[in-house]
C-alpha cells in the first residue's frame, strides 16, 4: 500500500489558506517528497505527516516556489533527533548540487549526511532510476523554459503466492517466505522447487505520476501510462487564459484532464493553481467532461492506493 498526500496545492507564492504545492509519498514508514517550495515543513506537520519519515527529497525544478523552503526543511529534520545513521537523499535536475550548497549556506552544521543525486540522460533515453524508501522513481524531462521534471514513482510487489499449490507439493510453511521472494528451496527429499511451481501471476506495481510546470506533449501520457494516481498542474481552468498559459509554460484544468483520459490512469488530481484562482473547484466540470475521475485536490488531501 502506497500512502499519498499533497500537504500544498499552491503555485508561485504561499497563501494564508493554501500551501505551496509539494507530494509526499509513504511506504512502510519511509517517505518520498516532490518539491519543497517555502513553508513546506509547515505544510507537512499541518497535514499530520512525520518529517523524520523522509528518506528521499525529488526537486522538479530550480523555481523558487519548488524549492525554496530547502532550508528551512532541513532544518526541522535537524531539530527533530535526525543523525548520522539517517542520511537524505535529494535528486533533481543537473545542478542541484549547486542549489543544495548555496541554500545551505545558512544551515552549515547538519546533524545529518546528504546524498545529492544529478539525474542525467544520454540523448533520446530515459534517466538513470532511483531506488530508495522501497520505492523505484523515473523522472521525464517537461517543456517549462529550464529543465523540470516530472516523476513516477512505483512500488513493484511480490507475485502471487499460491498456498494450494505449496501443500500439493509438500513444502513446509517455512520455505514459503524464501520462495515468494523469489528464491529456490530443496526439500528433505532433495526435489528442488522454482518459484514459479508455487506462484499465481505477477501483480501490477502501484504507480504515481506526478506533473507541474509545464505546456503539454504527448510524451506525458505515454509516461503516465496506466498510472493508479495522476498528480497534474492546472493554473487555470478558463480556456480565456490559454494565451497566458502557454507564454509561461503552464497548463489548465483540461490540458491534465487529456492528459489523463489518453495515458489510461485510474484518477487524476488537479494541483499547483494560480494564487489568483481562489476557488478552483469552480472549473471541476470543465475537467470532469474530458476525464471524470477528476479531482480538484486541496491542501491536505491524502489516499490510499492498495
Amino acid at each position: 500500500m502506497l500512502d499519498v498526500c499533497l500537504p500544498g496545492t499552491g503555485g508561485m507564492i504561499p497563501l494564508p489558506n493554501r500551501w505551496l504545492t509539494c507530494c509526499w509519498i509513504e511506504y512502510q514508514g519511509a517517505a518520498v517528497l516532490i518539491d519543497c517550495g517555502e513553508g513546506t515543513q509547515i505544510a507537512i506537520k499541518k497535514a499530520g505527516l512525520k518529517p523524520s519519515r523522509l528518506e528521499l527529497l525529488l526537486i522538479t525544478h530550480f523555481h523558487a516556489d519548488h524549492v525554496a523552503g530547502l532550508t528551512g526543511m532541513l532544518l526541522t529534520l535537524a531539530n527533530s533527533a535526525r543523525g548520522a545513521d539517517q542520511p537524505l537523499t535529494i535528486a533533481g535536475p543537473p545542478g542541484i548540487g549547486r542549489i543544495v550548497s548555496a541554500l545551505t549556506i545558512i544551515a552549515p552544521r547538519l546533524p545529518f549526511p546528504i546524498e545529492i543525486i544529478e539525474l542525467s540522460w544520454e540523448r533520446g533515453g530515459m534517466p538513470q532510476k532511483i531506488e530508495k524508501a522501497g520505492l523505484t522513481v523515473t523522472a521525464l524531462p517537461l517543456r517549462h523554459g529550464m529543465l523540470c521534471l516530472g516523476y513516477r514513482t512505483e512500488l513493484f510487489r511480490k507475485p502471487i503466492f499460491s498456498p494450494q499449490k505449496a501443500a500439493a507439493l509438500d513444502i513446509p510453511v517455512k520455505m514459503y517466505k524464501v520462495l515468494h521472494a523469489g528464491e529456490t528451496v530443496t526439500l528433505e527429499d532433495g526435489l528442488t522447487i522454482r518459484p514459479e511451481q508455487v506462484l499465481d501471476g505477477l501483480r501490477k506495481p502501484i504507480s504515481v505520476c506526478y506533473f507541474t510546470d509545464t505546456r503539454p506533449f504527448d510524451t506525458m501520457a505515454d509516461f503516465a501510462y496506466n498510472t493508479d494516481l495522476l498528480i497534474s498542474e492546472g493554473m487555470y481552468y478558463d480556456e480565456q487564459m490559454r494565451g497566458k498559459i502557454e507564454e509561461k509554460n503552464h497548463m489548465l484544468f483540461t490540458d491534465s484532464a487529456r492528459i489523463a483520459a489518453k495515458s489510461g490512469a485510474k484518477r487524476l488530481w488537479l494541483t499547483h493553481y494560480s494564487p489568483a484562482l481562489e476557488r478552483p473547484h469552480d472549473g471541476i466540470r470543465v475537467a470532469q467532461k474530458i476525464f471524470p475521475d477528476t479531482v480538484t485536490a486541496h491542501d491536505g488531501i491524502a489516499i490510499t492506493l492498495e
